[in-house]
């Protein structure tokens, strides 16, 4: 299973891990200094939802924060909201 966005497509993307040493010339040192570069990579933020599809059906996605933020995806509705029985005002 691919760790990607099934609505965006946002997937892992890699990049480098930079580690300092020294204090800030401004904060009274003499400077800082990169000790070492190391290959990292930056997953996205994925989450298992189940979602409403356009058709009415009901699938579980894995889908990043972004998209559920935004509101690209719809969340199933588990219960439907509550409502007060009608009655009739003239009694």
């Amino acid at each position: 299973m691919a760790q990607a966005c099934e609505v965006c497509g946002k997937k892992p993307v890699m990049g480098n891990q930079v580690t300092h040493r020294g204090k800030a010339k401004y904060l009274g040192g003499v400077g800082t200094k990169i000790t070492g570069i190391t290959r990292r990579k930056f997953r996205p933020n994925l989450q298992r939802v189940h979602v409403t599809t356009a058709n009415g059906t009901r699938k579980a996605m894995r889908v990043c924060a972004q998209c559920l933020r935004s509101g690209a995806v719809a969340k199933r509705i588990h219960k439907t909201p509550f409502e007060l029985p009608k009655t009739s005002a003239g009694k």
